[in-house]
């Protein structure tokens, strides 16, 4: 009977709690959201697996070291890679091996976009400052309105790690849910005149141009902000794996059986972190409101600056402003975004490569301002 009454002990229905029960069903809300809706499937599924994996009840801190909080736990050596910045750049790398470039380089200007809607992370960060964070915390905070998760990882990991795994949920469901957020706040600032202008085809970009970008994009911005070097230097070695043609069976390893793997375990451990007898706090709820917030800024913010620039531009060339919320660094999906609302107005009308310009200059912008963040804070002395 002493054993029976052991077992039962041990088991998660006597210790679960409505904490528990809460965070299982955002668990079981993320795949729903994942599978019927494809809100981003890759990430959510992973991520809502890994909270109820997280969130399945067990007695803590009596050696059984199941927790993803238990030193010495499966999952505490997974989530290493998270808590030490060891993933993100590795989703960089990847990252840059899959994109494309010339769009971007047939029309820099549109590189102003992805510095536009990054104003989100800086007023973000003051308004943290103002609700008690200190300025670690809120620069970590703040991070989340770039709407790139790698990068909200890597600085909150060297800045705040106490707040890793808030900043990490909340910055990941922020991206899946790209297609629900941006949409109300794209109307709210464009007319259905501004939603219908045509932009101007992207010109062809030679080879030569392709090749010499990812080392000029590096050694400009990583000499601007050393901090991003981690970030961006894998960024542009995938991307010149991916434009150097004598690679392709790197580049084809990086944007595919790598970034899948980096994917399945920083999803797996981002939810695990959820774990609510640590992370059910009001602070890590004040967290996940500050970050909505910065990525609806970091939004409106992209698509004001085009209506801005529009004022200075002659008719043939104007942009559609639209393209402006595709500064957040959500690739490709903010993009997705632009071209669905834009065929919605005219089917003729295609976007997706023009917001594939802001788009990935959101992803180097973003890491910039977190490298500029670290240069700012970090006691190096």
């Amino acid at each position: 009977m002493e054993g029976i009454h052991q077992f039962l002990e041990f088991t998660g229905f006597a210790n679960v709690t409505l904490g528990h029960l809460g965070m299982i069903t955002v668990g079981l809300l993320f795949i729903y959201l994942a599978i019927a809706k494809e809100y981003e499937p890759l990430l959510l599924v992973p991520i809502g697996f890994g909270i109820l994996l997280g969130n399945v009840p067990f007695i803590e801190n009596v050696g059984l070291q199941l927790g993803i909080y238990e030193e010495g736990s499966v999952l505490n050596y997974l989530y290493f890679g998270v808590t030490k910045g060891i993933y993100p750049p590795l989703i960089f790398l990847g990252i840059g091996a899959m994109t494309d470039f010339s769009t971007l380089l047939s029309n820099p200007k549109l590189i102003l976009l992805g510095a536009a809607a990054q104003v989100g992370i800086f007023i973000t960060f003051i308004t943290a400052l103002t609700l008690g964070f200190d300025i670690n915390q809120a620069a970590s905070i703040g991070i989340i309105g770039g709407a790139d998760g790698p990068t909200a990882i890597f600085l909150s990991s060297k800045l705040a790690p106490e707040l890793i795994g808030a900043i990490a949920i909340a910055a990941y469901s922020y991206m899946a849910l790209v297609p629900v957020i941006q949409p109300p706040i794209i109307k709210l600032l464009t007319n259905s005149e501004e939603r219908r202008i045509k932009m101007k085809p992207p010109r062809a970009v030679s080879k030569l141009e392709r090749i010499m970008f990812p080392i000029v994009g590096l050694l400009l911005t990583t000499f601007i902000s050393p901090g991003a070097l981690p970030l961006l230097g894998m960024l542009f070695f995938g991307n010149l794996l991916k434009e150097s043609g004598v690679t392709k069976r790197l580049a084809e390893t990086a944007n595919r059986a790598l970034i899948d793997i980096v994917t399945i375990l920083l999803g797996i451990t981002v939810g695990a972190s959820t774990q609510a007898t640590t992370f059910l706090t009001p602070q890590s709820i004040l967290i996940f409101v500050l970050g909505a917030i910065s990525f609806m800024i970091a939004t409106a913010g992209g698509v004001i600056f085009a209506k801005v620039m529009n004022l200075f531009l002659k008719d043939e060339n104007k942009l559609n402003p639209m393209i402006g919320a595709a500064g957040v660094s959500a690739v490709p999906d903010s993009a997705r975004v632009v071209q669905h609302l834009g065929l919605k107005e005219d089917p003729s009308n295609y976007l997706l490569m023009h917001a594939m310009a802001p788009n990935v200059a959101g992803v180097i912008g973003s890491a910039v301002a977190a490298g500029i963040l670290m240069g700012f804070l970090l006691k190096v002395f």
